[in-house]
C-alpha cells in the first residue's frame, strides 16, 4: 500500500472520544445559537426556538455526562470509520448570523439543515459502532433528530404557506 493510501486511510478513522467532543460543540453551539435567538424570532416562532435550545441542552448534557463516565474508557479510544456525513456535521458548529430581525423561514430553514445533518451523522455512528452505552446514545439521538426534522417541517409548512413568513 502506498504512503498516500495509507495517510486516506488514516484520515478516514477517527475514535470515538472525537466524535463526542465534535458532538458536544455541535450541541453547545446549537443551544448557544437558539438561546440568543429566542428573543430576536417573532412570536408565532418563539416556542420552537424555545425548544430547540432546551432539546440540544439536552443532548449537550447527555455527551458529557457520557465523557465523564469511567466505564467507557475503552470504548472512547476505539477507531470507527469516520461517518461520510462527518463534514457537514462538523460545518454545522459555525452558526449564521441572522440579524437582529430573522426571517422565520430563514430560521426554520437553518435549523431544518442541522436536524438533517445531526440526524445523518448519529445514525451513521450507531450503525458503526458495538452494541452498547455508546450505540444506544447514537440511536436514540439518531431517533430524537428525526422526529425534530418531522416536527419543523409541519411547523415550516404551516409557516410558509399560511402567508406567516
Amino acid at each position: 500500500m502506498s504512503s498516500e493510501a495509507n495517510i486516506e486511510r488514516l484520515k478516514s478513522k477517527t475514535t470515538l472520544q472525537e466524535i463526542l467532543g465534535v458532538a458536544t460543540e455541535f450541541e453547545r453551539t446549537a443551544r448557544d445559537f437558539y438561546t440568543a435567538l429566542t428573543p430576536k424570532v417573532r412570536k408565532n416562532i418563539r416556542w420552537l426556538v424555545q425548544e430547540l435550545a432546551e432539546e440540544e441542552q439536552r443532548h449537550y448534557d447527555l455527551f458529557t455526562g457520557l465523557a465523564v463516565r469511567d466505564d467507557i474508557d475503552e470504548e472512547l479510544k476505539a477507531e470507527i470509520e469516520r461517518p461520510a456525513s462527518d463534514h457537514k456535521f462538523s460545518d454545522c458548529i459555525q452558526t449564521p448570523d441572522l440579524g437582529e430581525n430573522p426571517d422565520d423561514q430563514a430560521v426554520l430553514q437553518y435549523a431544518l439543515m442541522r436536524e438533517h445533518a445531526a440526524m445523518e451523522q448519529y445514525h451513521s455512528l450507531a450503525q458503526s459502532t458495538q452494541p452498547g452505552p455508546i450505540h444506544d446514545l447514537f440511536l436514540y439521538l439518531a431517533n430524537e433528530e428525526t422526529k425534530h426534522k418531522n416536527e419543523l417541517e409541519k411547523v415550516y409548512y404551516e409557516v410558509v404557506h399560511s402567508g406567516g413568513v
